[in-house]
């Protein structure tokens, strides 16, 4: 069994980097932080990711804001921070997918750049993949009690996990889960398309039938209405449905 420091020894993964990176050496773990419209939190979630004691770089990849997001991060400036600005709105999906293209990190993890998830969990989540116990960690939001926005929203979840489920043979209860714990290794075996909230479940269907373990650990979860920022929309479950159905019978 690796330790941390056995990880970060791994020489790096030769993946496609699109800018210089601000972190020249490997880390533990990179943070991947897709942001749109959140001025008013973002900047204390990258505080708590930077509190954590633990080798890591952050990856904050602005999507096109417009509420002042962008002119707050252009002023920012950390050493264990890079920041990353797409030329327009493209979804959660695509910037994700630009964060992972610049990570150097052992493990990646995805962290929203608002307040329902508190970044103190994550060194509880990586533990597991380091230990070898496992190859994928999901923080479930819904593995302690009832954390939905509403009975609607708890269907659509229930479906959308039980669907995973059937069709891939995993055991998950939260796919849609924000904190995805993968050695960057694995990502490198698959490609990734989604630019929307798709990306959850394409990248679920694709980490399952590379055969890899996943495990679930509860999380905290503080869940927001719309009129505090939410983004997802019902109209997105059915494209989760189509992703599911579409990545079982296509790579």
């Amino acid at each position: 069994m690796e330790t941390a420091e056995q990880l970060s020894a791994r020489p790096a993964l030769d993946l496609p980097m699109r800018e210089n990176d601000l972190v020249e050496r490997q880390v533990l773990l990179s943070v991947i932080m897709p942001v749109y419209n959140e001025k008013d939190t973002v900047l204390q979630v990258i505080d708590r990711v930077l509190a954590l004691e633990l080798d890591l770089e952050l990856i904050v990849v602005d999507d096109g804001s417009k509420d002042g997001t962008r002119a707050l991060l252009a002023e920012f400036s950390h050493e264990r921070v890079k920041v990353v600005f797409q030329p327009r709105n493209r979804g959660k999906g695509a910037a994700v997918r630009t964060g992972y293209q610049h990570a150097k990190g052992v493990l990646t993890i995805i962290q929203d750049a608002d307040l329902e998830l508190n970044p103190i969990e994550i060194p509880r989540l990586i533990q597991p993949v380091l230990e070898g116990r496992t190859d994928v960690v999901f923080g479930s939001r819904f593995m302690h009690g009832w954390k939905h926005r509403s009975a609607l929203n708890a269907v659509a979840n229930w479906f959308l996990s039980g669907l995973t489920n059937l069709l891939y043979g995993t055991r998950v209860r939260d796919m849609e889960a924000c904190y995805k714990v993968i050695r960057r290794e694995h990502l490198a075996r698959f490609e990734l398309k989604a630019d929307r909230f798709d990306f959850e479940p394409e990248i679920t269907a694709k980490l399952a039938k590379q055969r890899l373990r996943i495990l679930e650990l509860p999380v905290n979860y503080r869940p927001r209405e719309f009129a505090d920022g939410k983004k997802i929309h019902w109209q997105d479950g059915f494209e989760a449905i189509y992703t599911l159905v579409k990545y079982r019978f296509v790579d």
